[in-house]
């Protein structure tokens, strides 16, 4: 009896190691393009499920972390193009994307018929469109897939993505961006992820700023901080900036205010956001007056020397235009 068990566990055991054996092998290569805060710990995540990845940046490196890890680093984007059919890029701004899609050394120049295209950048939806007519002519697919949740959630895989794209397409993008995220989210058409990221954005910038001058005045107006931020949380005035992400040092813990503005999501991040809510508005003749006034503040701010603090700094920013 005791042999009989031995037998089927020692079965059961092998069976087991060649079904994990198989399903690593089944897990074709990732590329990967644009190590940066975002870039970095999501290739991580993949690296940690089991895809192996082919990475390149344009600063080399921020490519040894990964490399560390066993990501294959190659040169150019055309040389990851070449040796994988799916390809993430996670770059800052549109005319990266541009250069690496369609430049001397793009993906476009080595892409493989068939192959999927994921940009994670938050871009121009124009550009987003534009990127995936010049992929179809080669025979591919781009989609775009841009993330929300910052760099924490990049870490601990919990971004959320909002995907534009062929929807024929969207469980095979799925797959592969639920490594790295907690939602993931179809959109519609090509550029439509985009969308909603700017529309997200603006939203939150303007939330922010709003917080920030009403706790600014009830400070002033003899409140605790504290106090001011409970009952606004329990109150019709509550939003994410006011009891997730508050502005106030001290009022929270684990948030950028509480260690002078430094990491989360920058200041000259936010500038460019709304920069593409405010183009957006302008060929869709949208009418978008606090994005536009958000807009300018955040690129006042950029100008004095906040771009690489956390937007949230806009609560310092006020205090010290009224001589704080």
């Amino acid at each position: 009896d005791n042999l009989s068990i031995i037998v089927y566990l020692n079965f059961y055991l092998v069976s087991f190691n060649l079904l994990n054996e198989v399903s690593m092998a089944s897990k074709t290569p990732v590329g990967f393009i644009g190590l940066g805060n975002m870039g970095n710990p999501m290739a991580k995540n993949l690296l940690k499920h089991g895809y192996p990845v082919i990475a390149t940046d344009v600063f080399p490196e921020s490519c040894k972390e990964v490399q560390e890890l066993g990501a294959q680093i190659v040169d150019n984007p055309a040389e990851v193009a070449d040796k994988a059919d799916r390809i993430i890029t996670m770059l800052p701004s549109s005319p990266n994307v541009i250069e690496v899609y369609t430049g001397p050394n793009g993906i476009l120049k080595k892409v493989k018929k068939g192959s999927l295209l994921i940009d994670s950048s938050t871009i121009d939806p124009a550009v987003s469109k534009e990127m995936a007519a010049a992929a179809e002519k080669m025979g591919a697919v781009l989609m775009d897939a841009p993330v929300s949740g910052g760099v924490g959630a990049a870490s601990s895989g919990k971004l959320t993505f909002m995907v534009g794209g062929a929807e024929e397409e969207f469980t095979a993008v799925s797959e592969l961006l639920s490594c790295m995220g907690a939602n993931v989210v179809y959109c519609g058409q090509v550029g439509t992820g985009q969308a909603a990221k700017i529309c997200n954005n603006m939203l939150l910038a303007i939330g922010m700023i709003g917080t920030s001058e009403t706790m600014n005045l009830g400070i002033r107006l003899g409140l605790d901080p504290k106090l001011l931020a409970k009952i606004l949380n329990m109150s019709s005035g509550r939003c994410w900036s006011s009891d997730t992400y508050n502005p106030v040092p001290g009022v929270m813990e684990g948030v950028p205010s509480g260690n002078n503005y430094q990491g989360g999501f920058g200041t000259q991040l936010m500038a460019k956001d709304l920069g593409l809510a405010q183009n957006t508005a302008t060929n869709t003749k949208t009418p978008v007056p606090l994005g536009s006034l958000a807009h300018q503040m955040y690129r006042m701010m950029c100008a004095r020397g906040y771009a690489n603090k956390d937007f949230s700094s806009v609560f310092q920013f006020l205090r010290e235009e009224e001589g704080q």
